[in-house]
């Protein structure tokens, strides 16, 4: 979004298939000013206790997982089919058709998948939803890199009352950009956050397809977590459509890497993060990863409320039985994220102590707070975040698939011995005391 003479960058995939921006010289001598004010993971930006002081100065609790909040509640949607068609409990996207029907927004930005993948070169892209059926198409879960420049201009250049959906650092970077764009800050409504562990490259698509023995040039549209009655909602199953009809699928488990923990194909900014909840967002969404909800094929949701207005939709449509909910407490929702924030805070700050000029966060460095077998699974995840790219560029380039592959199973088995003693060499570690 940012402008200069020479006009503004757009966002492209780079060799790993993380999307960055690319702008002329001219560009990129004359936009340090603003990125450096709205890019969510700046050192110059204000951090997110200082957004969410001043967007939800009457959000009485304040928890250090959950960020300001009025309230948190556990639950999922009764009406329609939002819940069957959601990763999770459904809320997320029951929120954003709510918005448009009661008039409140005219349109919502979320993430939809690309009608043309191949023309696109991309499987999901952001775009406006202006009636709820759009919304509803526009429901699940994206493991995949997408960007908002698209649908922010059209917000600047068309009048209307707008809400986004979005991952933290997205939120984060639509309310940097509020502050400095009038516009923006009047047009924008709603903010809506999704939880988030972390972002996958577009490599991660490209590789559940090769697992599946598609060509990842054949693939039309992928379902990263489609539901079944006979399986948990936390066990996730990925189904992906070709351009000539046929379906694959595949559980993720069995998958090299499909270890969620692990960190393959996790992109570099996910490294310096310290939101797991959305804490600039109006309302923020989550899986509630806990008995006996974890267990659940059918999902449920954590949510956490910032804004008493849409407190008191919630409640208003619980009430009348169109949503169920049920109030929790701050410990109840990191409960929720454990991993997450384990990953987000304490490997934080383990991570910033290794860097020689760490950013600016919430979080200070420290790199002796973990115990030994902590960091050592901190340092397996960030080399196997940074090597999983290098590893798979090189495999798609010579096209020879086993190069990855045999790689990954390889980190995957040293990781998991580290991290959960498994397999013989995990009893190896065990035995020398490495845990």
């Amino acid at each position: 979004m940012a402008q200069s003479e020479a006009g503004a960058a757009v966002m492209r995939f780079d060799a790993y298939g993380q999307l960055k921006p690319s702008g002329s010289r001219a560009w990129n001598r004359n936009a340090g000013s603003i990125v450096g004010k709205t890019c969510p993971f700046s050192s110059d930006a204000v951090d997110e206790d200082e957004l969410a002081s001043a967007l939800f100065p009457d959000a009485p609790a304040h928890d250090p997982a959950t960020g300001r909040h009025v309230t948190a509640y556990v639950g999922h949607v009764i009406e329609g089919d939002y819940r069957q068609q959601g990763s999770s409990g459904g809320l997320a996207s029951w929120m954003a058709s709510e918005l448009l029907r009661s008039g409140r927004v005219d349109a919502v930005a979320h993430v939809h998948a690309c009608e043309d993948p191949g023309a696109s070169g991309r499987l999901f892209e952001y775009r406006l939803s202006r009636t709820e059926a759009e919304v509803r198409a526009g429901a699940g879960s994206r493991y995949y890199p997408v960007e908002m420049s698209g649908v922010l201009r059209t917000m600047l250049g068309e009048p209307g009352r707008y809400a986004i959906v979005g991952i933290p650092c997205f939120v984060k970077a639509v309310q940097l950009m509020r502050r400095c764009h009038p516009r923006l800050r009047e047009r924008i409504a709603c903010t809506i956050g999704l939880f988030c562990g972390h972002m996958k490259s577009a490599r991660f698509a490209e590789s559940l397809a090769w697992q599946m023995g598609v060509d990842a040039r054949e693939v039309q549209r992928i379902d990263f977590r489609k539901k079944h009655p006979d399986r948990p909602a936390n066990w996730y199953h990925a189904a992906i459509a070709l351009k000539n009809g046929e379906t694959r699928g595949h559980d993720w488990w069995p998958l090299v890497d499909g270890d969620w923990g692990a960190g393959f194909f996790m992109d570099s900014a996910c490294n310096s993060c310290d939101d797991v909840m959305a804490e600039t967002a109006d309302v923020s969404f989550g899986d509630a990863w806990v008995e006996p909800y974890a267990s659940s094929w059918q999902g449920h949701n954590v949510v956490v409320v910032r804004t008493p207005d849409l407190d008191a939709l919630l409640r208003e449509a619980s009430d009348a039985g169109r949503i169920e909910l049920t109030p929790v407490d701050a410990a109840f929702v990191a409960a929720t994220q454990a991993a997450g924030l384990r990953q987000r805070r304490e490997g934080l700050a383990f991570r910033l102590a290794r860097c020689s000029d760490p950013p600016r966060k919430r979080v200070q460095p420290d790199a002796p707070a973990p115990t030994p077998q902590r960091r050592r699974i901190y340092a397996l995840r960030a080399s196997i975040s940074r090597w999983s790219h290098r590893m798979f560029r090189i495999a798609r380039a010579l096209r020879i698939r086993t190069i990855y592959l045999l790689w990954a199973r390889a980190a995957l088995t040293i990781y998991h011995a580290f991290a959960y003693r498994r397999g013989r060499l995990g009893a190896l570690v065990n035995r020398l005391g490495l845990g």
